[in-house]
């Protein structure tokens, strides 16, 4: 029997060519609105700094304005970039959310920075950039939300308010294997960005479920992967869309600027013959189809992972070509509205 898969939504609030970012982030709420009457599970907002391409900075503020503006949807980060934060603002700010919609919160957490190295030191001048003190800021972070302040130090007597008796479902988010042992060993779920990296993806699922230890709050491991995808009944747009991510996916590699572009932008480029390998290199993390096409690819990536949940991150040129996008996933999937 085929597994029933569920869709979720990671937004990354972008900016599209001609677009402030007041009104990327007036899409963003119009997206939220959208999925949740579409039935989609879950909806992750992320956080970028110092780019002219994503409007979300702040997933906390994000998530409470949207959570307060739907109905059924699940609402959390994608996620809070630890090192830029205080462990005990984190803790206070998903305290606050969970006593605002309990149930219905997910911190979803990250080792990166969510931007270049200087605004990182800015953001947070003493961060080290170290994995021992990722790890630490973890083991406090359940600390505090189990109102147990952090045992053995001065800080024992510290706690996050509001104390509020739930605790949102904590993620570790990762393209890479080592967050998933992380997430593994303290007993939290696990999400892999197949849309950063597509390789190798399975086998550090894999591996997250055979390290994994039962802790208070999660008692079997849970697993959901992100990807670019993008779904049109159009297979001019399939090829436009593809098109500006393979140029997009260029610039970010090669370190240059980048800001909004359209398919007009890069249509008459001509590559070289390495870059022509890493658009081959990058093709896996964008799976786009038409609605009879799309099922089958999504499906395949699903049992791939063994996961029952996808998180669908979309990025068109036009903003009803993205709710669209999602129209047609949830039709296809059988979502009940």
């Amino acid at each position: 029997m085929t597994k029933q898969i569920k869709l979720s939504v990671l937004d990354q609030s972008p900016i599209r060519k001609g677009v402030t970012p007041e009104q990327a982030v007036q899409e963003t709420i119009s997206l939220a609105k959208h999925t949740d009457q579409l039935g989609y599970h879950r909806y992750w907002v992320a956080e970028h700094h110092n780019t002219g391409l994503l409007a979300g900075s702040t997933p906390e503020v994000l998530i409470a304005h949207l959570a307060g503006q739907t109905q059924n949807l699940r609402f959390g980060s994608g996620g809070i970039m630890m090192p830029n934060h205080s462990t005990l603002k984190v803790a206070e700010n998903f305290r606050m959310l969970e006593a605002l919609f309990p149930g219905r919160i997910d911190l979803g957490m990250g080792r990166a920075p969510g931007t270049d190295r200087l605004t990182a030191s800015v953001l947070n001048p003493s961060n080290q950039f170290s994995e021992q003190d990722f790890i630490e800021q973890l083991h406090d972070l359940i600390n505090y939300f189990h109102d147990r302040g952090v045992p053995g130090t001065p800080q024992s007597k510290v706690r996050a308010i509001p104390q509020v008796s739930t605790v949102p479902a904590m993620w570790l988010l990762s393209s890479s294997g080592q967050s998933g042992l992380f997430a593994a060993h303290f007993g939290m779920a696990f999400s892999y960005a197949h849309f950063i990296n597509p390789y190798g993806g399975a086998q550090s699922v894999q591996m997250y479920r055979q390290r994994f230890k039962p802790s208070e709050d999660l008692a079997q491991p849970q697993v959901n992967v992100a990807l670019f995808v993008f779904c049109s009944e159009d297979e001019e747009k399939l090829k436009q869309h593809r098109a500006v991510m393979e140029h997009r996916f260029l610039q970010f590699e090669k370190g240059a600027p980048v800001f909004p572009i359209g398919y007009e932008d890069v249509k008459d480029i001509e590559y070289t013959q390495a870059e022509l390998d890493r658009i081959a290199y990058n093709s896996k993390r964008v799976i786009t189809g038409t609605p009879d096409q799309i099922k089958a690819k999504l499906t395949t990536l699903a049992d791939e992972y063994d996961v029952d949940e996808l998180m669908i991150v979309t990025i068109t040129e036009e903003f009803e070509d993205r709710l669209r996008s999602y129209e047609l996933l949830a039709e296809v999937f059988g979502m009940k509205a």
